[in-house]
């Protein structure tokens, strides 16, 4: 019996520490891999969630003011007051206060996040109906992405989030994404590292992230682009910088002999 316990808990210690995904009755983020995504986690949680909540509990009290205060039976003449010039400034301008109170920092953090700084490495992604392709441009290296049917998963892969081939980055290192779409709209999401962009067909947009844990990240398209759009996941493996390098060799001989048989199988095609 305790075996198994240490084997349960095992489990559940590896797959907080390596992968970060979605959990049964989440509500909250992701826990934050990037500083890109600490910034809106503490926007979040510090900022809007204590205004929201404010502004929730006060409106139900005037709910609950209005529907004591003003029933029927202790209001047998009902006020014909139209207005009140008083309560309709400052139902004007409060929320206005609270609006630029909430957009500067937001501001901040959009103006943080769409200025790429020096990248270490550049990563192409290309929406599919219904995959992902990635491109290393410095490295020469395509392949295409895959979510692996529930069948053939193991033990450690998450139900439709794990991937044929993940993208493999290194830690502590900038890298710049460019992304587009091939065919409809997609966006690429991965909210541990706070980021979200459109892939859109003819266009690309670019963002960036630089992880700062060693481990396994997923996210999924979000934008929605057909009858298998639950069905195309993002899987990034964050590795240091040796695990980076070895993979690299690795890929230029594993994704070359791919691009080699899809270009004979496009000859014979024709």
């Amino acid at each position: 019996m305790k075996k198994i316990l240490l084997i349960i808990s095992g489990i559940f210690i590896s797959v907080e520490v390596f992968a970060e995904q979605p959990k049964d009755w989440q509500l909250g983020f992701q826990n934050p891999a990037s500083d890109g995504m600490r910034d809106i986690v503490n926007f979040h949680n510090n900022l809007l969630l204590p205004i929201i909540i404010a502004i929730s509990v006060f409106v139900l009290f005037l709910m609950l003011y209005a529907c004591v205060r003003f029933r029927a039976s202790a209001n047998p003449n009902p006020s014909k007051r139209t207005h009140n010039v008083t309560v309709e400034v400052l139902w004007t301008l409060i929320p206005c206060l609270i609006l630029i109170v909430m957009a500067v920092p937001s501001f901040k953090i959009l103006y943080k996040q769409d200025t790429i700084p020096k990248a270490d490495l550049t990563i192409k992604a290309v929406g599919y109906q219904w995959y992902w392709g990635y491109e290393y441009p410095d490295e020469n290296i395509i392949f295409e992405s895959y979510m692996i049917e529930e069948k053939d998963l193991r033990a450690d892969q998450p139900r439709l989030l794990a991937v044929d081939n993940e993208v493999v980055v290194p830690v502590d290192k900038v890298v710049k994404v460019l992304i587009t779409a091939n065919d409809v709209l997609h966006a690429w999401a991965l909210p541990s590292f706070g980021v979200k962009r459109d892939a859109v067909p003819g266009r690309i947009n670019e963002t960036w992230f630089k992880a700062e844990k060693i481990g396994t990240y997923y996210g999924q398209c979000s934008e929605l682009c057909g009858i298998k759009h639950a069905f195309m996941p993002i899987t990034v493996k964050v590795v240091s910088e040796e695990e980076y390098q070895e993979w690299l060799s690795e890929a230029r001989v594993k994704f070359a002999k791919d691009v080699i048989e899809n270009d004979k199988l496009k000859v014979v095609s024709r």
